[in-house]
């Protein structure tokens, strides 16, 4: 901890206390890690992201490599209790020169790691997402993959610690498979004491095979709710949050167009929720 905190600055060391698959066997592998930090000061709120520090290769030639991700979890206790915050971390794969696969490195060490190893993390750095002030603010959320980790951990704080939110909240996601098992509407959900299930409403776009574009992950559930989605980004309280897959937010102008049934008017809401600080996008390719 000692030499990564020389050449990469502060760093804290957390436990991984717990470690789920929560993709079927024949799918890609996504993990929910647990992380804990025993450190009173160590505070985050829900959506920040956290980086994960681990030994670099020859490949990238550095001495440690780094990736962030978005806190799958609600805010911090903020009273002097170790934090516990959960990870959803996909095994990733670089495609290298002449077709091959290389094991992404972060990834990977943290997808075999061991319940009560010692994983270093820096941060929590700031998200693009944030929980409205107001309590009647609506939320569409738009992600694709494991880019909608951060709606978890903002629909957490939402519902367990800022009790009678009066917006509508809104999910809109598209996944190979497996994440739906974070977001069913359904009491055995692993959101279900937490939710209102009046004003929240999740809708997945599972694929049975593989996409061609990002458009193919989000419109099974987007065009069949096109138009709640337009109407709710009349009210000047709506905010938009796209999280995913590289252009995601291309994708989802592309099915918003036709709800609008015109482009300037569709370019008009945007620009203006934009102005108004009710449109936020956190992508990666």
């Amino acid at each position: 901890m000692a030499a990564i905190t020389r050449v990469l600055g502060p760093v804290t060391e957390a436990t991984l206390v717990g470690t789920t698959r929560i993709t079927p066997p024949d799918c890609d592998e996504v993990r929910r890690i647990r992380l804990r930090v025993d450190d009173p000061g160590f505070h985050f709120s829900a959506g920040q992201l956290i980086g994960v520090i681990v030994p670099g290769s020859k490949l990238t030639g550095r001495r440690f490599h780094t990736r962030r991700y978005s806190i799958a979890s609600g805010a911090s206790p903020g009273d002097g209790r170790v934090a516990e915050f959960d990870l959803l971390v996909r095994r990733c794969f670089a495609v290298v020169d002449g077709g091959g696969r290389r094991p992404g490195l972060v990834s990977h060490y943290l997808c075999d790691a061991a319940v009560g190893e010692p994983i270093a993390i820096s941060g929590p750095f700031p998200s693009p997402f944030r929980v409205p002030d107001r309590d009647d603010a609506n939320l569409i959320m738009i992600g694709t993959g494991t880019g909608v980790a951060a709606f978890r951990g903002l629909i957490q704080d939402i519902y367990a610690r800022k009790t009678g939110w009066k917006g509508q909240v809104r999910l809109y996601y598209g996944a190979h498979t497996g994440m739906d098992l974070l977001y069913r509407n359904e009491e055995t959900d692993d959101l279900a004491n937490y939710y209102d299930r009046q004003s929240f409403k999740a809708f997945r776009a599972l694929m049975s095979k593989p996409p061609e574009s990002d458009r193919d992950l989000l419109e099974p559930a987007i065009r069949s709710n096109a138009q709640e989605i337009w109407e709710l980004m009349q009210d000047g309280r709506t905010h938009v949050f796209l999280a995913g897959l590289h252009r995601i937010a291309d994708a989802f102008e592309d099915l918003m167009h036709e709800a609008a049934m015109s482009a300037s008017v569709w370019n008009e809401t945007r620009a203006w929720m934009q102005q108004d600080g009710r449109w936020s996008e956190m992508v990666y390719s």
